[in-house]
């Protein structure tokens, strides 16, 4: 079972049914279903069923996650907990984040190297005269940004650039369009901008949308776009060792799953319910009648309606966590004015919100980018 977090593009949820579809080549004998947390179909709870239906009483889980965030630590296991309570019999394993295995710095450097023309192959000894600004996720996970750091780190030393920084499309600082404009101080003249990221959404065409911002207002500057991870056989490499770790019994001695029942035991986290949980078929006919004419392109059939019905306000049912530099001047204050995320956007004070509204004007994308 790969569980991911959803997207509302519905590019991202093709590209991960293509991740899901991958992993079964590399294990044809055993059932492979895939869901989400939010937003897409099918959900969590929806392909446990899934599974359930073919008649299998161990589930091996692994989260379709880069990193270690509250999502893989917390809701994903306690949407797994759950279901594991309410059928007797079933056993739920819980695997690893994708992390900072090899697999996943060799797909992501060869991602970089094919942006450049160049053969991830036969690389050059150095790329000393260009910059690389590589966008992690950003959340309120100090470890996780963290992580995000630590790959540039790698990814620089490895492949020799000039200079190596990291900016980050979420919740945290520095901001993507801040962040360029800081790092184009530099001097370099070709910059690669590097999304660590498994699928496409609207983060990564936000991301794309600075950079041609960034871009016109640079004109001697050659910026260049690299693509998101995606479907990279190196990244199903990483997929396939992380449910063999499960299989094996080689997991790392505490577990993402063991923490989260450790910290539930100690009252430090709570089940909560979740849009990966519960149906109901009636939303889900109405919703899926009024899905703007998407149709869902899964890689196999699910026996079940989709839904896209819950309501997108302050609350998706799982903490996006209150970030305590959310008022950094070169954070997602950056970005109030286009879209961010209303997680973020409930967590600032208002004295923020008041200080934004006037410096940003009538909120227009050229004023709100970089505070013009």
């Amino acid at each position: 079972m790969v569980c991911g977090h959803g997207s509302r593009d519905k590019d991202a949820e093709r590209e991960f049914g293509r991740v899901a579809a991958g992993l079964k080549e590399r294990f044809p004998s055993i059932p492979v279903e895939y869901g989400f947390l939010e937003f897409s179909a099918p959900n969590i709870h929806m392909g446990l069923n899934d599974l359930i239906k073919q008649g299998v009483d161990e589930i091996y889980a692994v989260p379709g996650m880069l990193f270690a965030a509250t999502h893989a630590k917390n809701d994903i296991p306690s949407v797994l907990t759950t279901f594991e309570e309410k059928n007797p019999g079933l056993k739920v394993s819980y695997g690893s984040e994708l992390g900072l295995h090899d697999a996943m710095i060799n797909a992501f450097q060869a991602r970089i190297y094919e942006s450049l023309g160049l053969d991830p192959e036969n690389p050059p000894e150095d790329l000393y005269d260009t910059l690389l600004v590589v966008v992690g996720r950003g959340t309120s996970d100090t470890g996780a940004n963290a992580e995000a750091a630590k790959l540039t780190r790698i990814v620089n030393e490895n492949m020799g650039f000039g200079w190596a920084d990291t900016v980050y499309s979420g919740v945290t600082y520095p901001s993507v369009g801040v962040g360029l404009e800081k790092l184009l101080k530099l001097g370099y003249k070709r910059v690669v901008v590097a999304p660590y990221f498994l699928f496409t959404g609207r983060l990564i065409k936000r991301i794309y949308g600075y950079v041609d911002r960034v871009a016109e207002q640079n004109p001697g500057v050659e910026f260049i776009k690299t693509q998101y991870l995606n479907d990279h056989p190196k990244v199903i490499d990483a997929f396939e060792i992380r449910v063999r770790e499960i299989m094996e019994g080689s997991e790392a001695p505490q577990t993402l799953m063991s923490s989260f029942k450790k910290r539930l035991a100690a009252g430090e986290v709570d089940i909560h319910h979740h849009h990966a949980e519960y149906s109901d078929p009636e939303e889900h006919k109405h919703s899926h009648d009024h899905e703007e004419g998407h149709s869902h392109d899964h890689s196999h059939s699910h026996s079940h309606d989709h839904s896209h019905g819950h309501s997108h306000d302050h609350s998706h049912g799982h903490s996006h966590g209150v970030y305590k530099h959310i008022a950094h001047p070169m954070g997602p204050r950056t970005m109030i004015g286009e879209g961010v995320c209303c997680c973020f956007m409930s967590q600032f004070p208002q004295e923020v919100l008041d200080e934004e509204k006037d410096r940003i004007g009538d909120g227009s994308a050229d004023e709100t980018f970089a505070h013009r």
